[in-house]
């Protein structure tokens, strides 16, 4: 069983990365296999609208490495999808990403089911849930289960490394993390 996160994240291993990563530890602890791509650095491009993903399985245009990505996503269990809030919602990263496998999943029907999702937020002040209900709409318009804990999925911090203060936004990533490994060993039993 393998987990797949996505870290749509401007900065590599800022705060998006470590509430993924509290996540991990219980999904590690579960015996679950993790590997997250970070997005840092690389700029993903939106959907051309073209259709040809269509019996595809896959988008067809490679300038980027959205391709890759949506290859690991297909063969993992579960998907985490982390993104920071920068304008009220998800990161332009992430926006690109939801668009473009959205399409190629609308294109080949099923590809996603049953797969256990997550979403987490890292924020300054406000915009997580608009950004985790975005990520989550991905997950349900997919035929995915989506694991809850017992606060909504973010974490509050400005500078890279603030989010390790919210002491209440950690034990809610662990609490998740046992809640995906959860499902995702149910779903394999």
């Amino acid at each position: 069983m393998k987990v797949l996160a996505i870290n749509s994240s401007a900065g590599k291993d800022g705060n998006t990365a470590i509430l993924i990563n509290a996540v991990f530890e219980e999904l590690n602890k579960a015996g679950i296999e993790t590997e997250m791509v970070q997005l840092a650095g690389s700029t993903l491009q939106p959907c051309k609208a073209c259709w040809v993903c269509g019996g595809k399985g896959n988008c067809v245009h490679k300038a980027d490495m959205f391709c890759d990505i949506f290859e690991k996503l297909k063969a993992a269990d579960g998907i985490i999808l982390g993104s920071p809030v920068y304008s009220a919602n998800v990161s332009a990263n992430m926006q690109a990403f939801l668009e473009r496998a959205a399409v190629v999943c609308d294109m080949n029907p099923g590809m996603l089911k049953y797969k256990v999702g997550v979403a987490v937020a890292a924020v300054r002040r406000a915009g997580a849930l608009q950004a985790v209900d975005t990520m989550n709409h991905f997950f349900l318009n997919h035929e995915m289960y989506v694991a809850g804990s017992t606060y909504w999925n973010m974490g509050y911090g400005q500078m890279p490394g603030d989010v390790l203060n919210d002491k209440e936004a950690l034990n809610n990533m662990h609490n998740l993390g046992q809640n995906m490994a959860y499902l995702i060993k149910a779903l394999h039993s």
